[in-house]
């Protein structure tokens, strides 16, 4: 049973950790009801001592740190005290305000600063030292945040962890929220975590119809990704609708037209098998093609790479050394190994394979063969 979450605020008092990369941030946050600041783990696109945060999440006992606030959802917005104002602004966040020029503007303005900067930025000026060049400075970078914490709230609202909203923004940037209400599903193609259901959640909060062209285009790729899972490089034509129709719940003329755009756009490639028409993706099929070609090419080659030997007599050595006796599938597997000049060998857990190998290595090793092992 996992424990509730819980939501907690306050004022960031000192920023310990923030990557910008990433987002991974710790935080002190002053808490009310707590006598110490309270050690805040989390992730935000920006983050800066003076900003006040609420968190979601539940409280861990760290080893080495002691108790930690670890946090699903991390929101900031603008302090609201005139300490906090001038933490804020002193901070860097906003470009062409320092520690002197946020003392400066708490001094005229008080709590009144942020409007100030919003709606009637020429009074800037009347502060000594700002003049239209800082002042856009000021406007731009005060712009900037906004739209960071607009696009946070956004992903929010659609229960997205603020990690992945993180990797979201600094895929997208300021562009992010129209790219994802134009196409959802592009989550899945560029953000590492978001998979098929997650965007299609998000997608239908968006309005997205359930049988629009958009979702049977992602369906179809998600129906291709999942049959990789089964060890498949493709599917059947016949058999791609089917199941494109059991998990997007629409009419498989839908999911033809689809599958015919992705085509058209090279997405997705057709090719024939056991006179069977078969859709792949554009990646996989080439890659499998690929792999097709260095065997072709490896089987070229005239003769063994070894000279002829007692097989038998070898697999009996192996054993001896190994301390071991091999089954007759294992031996009659390496005898494949060693008379022909590739080989691939499968199986499911706990069949031998591991055995095999060492001894087929061991057994060329003798002869003097310079061995590779590619992962």
């Amino acid at each position: 049973m996992t424990d509730p979450l819980t939501i907690i605020s306050g004022l960031i008092e000192r920023v310990t950790f923030h990557q910008e990369e990433t987002g991974f941030c710790i935080l002190k946050v002053n808490v009310k009801g707590h006598k110490d600041p309270v050690t805040i783990v989390g992730s935000l696109p920006t983050v800066n001592v003076g900003e006040w945060i609420e968190a979601q999440g539940i409280w861990v006992q760290d080893r080495q740190y002691g108790q930690q606030f670890k946090a699903m959802t991390l929101s900031v917005t603008a302090p609201t005290t005139k300490e906090g104002i001038e933490k804020y602004l002193a901070s860097g966040l906003i470009k062409g305000i320092g520690p002197v020029y946020a003392k400066k503007l708490v001094q005229a303005f008080a709590l009144q600063v942020f409007d100030i900067i919003e709606t009637n930025s020429q009074q800037l000026q009347t502060i000594a030292g700002i003049g239209p060049t800082r002042q856009e400075r000021i406007i731009k970078s005060w712009a900037d945040q906004k739209i960071i914490r607009s696009i946070m709230l956004f992903l929010h609202s659609y229960g997205i962890s603020t990690a992945r909203a993180v990797r979201i923004y600094k895929t997208y940037g300021s562009h992010a929220i129209k790219v994802i209400q134009d196409n959802p599903y592009r989550l899945v193609q560029n953000i590492r975590g978001i998979g098929f259901i997650t965007a299609d959640k998000i997608a239908r909060h968006l309005g997205v119809a359930k049988d629009s062209l958009i979702r049977a285009r992602a369906g179809i790729t998600y129906a291709l990704t999942k049959a990789m899972d089964q060890g498949h490089c493709g599917l059947p034509l016949e058999k791609l609708i089917t199941s494109c129709q059991e998990l997007l719940e629409i009419d498989p003329s839908i999911v033809q037209e689809a599958i015919n755009r992705e085509l058209q756009t090279g997405s997705l490639i057709t090719d024939t098998l056991d006179n069977q028409p078969c859709i792949f993706l554009k990646g996989l099929h080439a890659a499998e093609k690929g792999i097709a070609q260095r065997i072709g090419d490896l089987l070229t080659f005239p003769t063994l790479p070894w000279a002829e030997f007692n097989i038998s007599a070898a697999i009996a050595g192996a054993e001896t050394q190994n301390h071991l006796s091999l089954s007759l599938s294992q031996k009659k597997a390496l005898i494949k190994a060693l008379t022909h000049k590739m080989t691939i060998i499968t199986g499911g857990p706990g069949v031998g394979k591991t055995t095999l190998l060492r001894s087929l290595l061991q057994i060329l090793q003798t002869k003097d063969i310079r061995l590779l092992l590619l992962g």
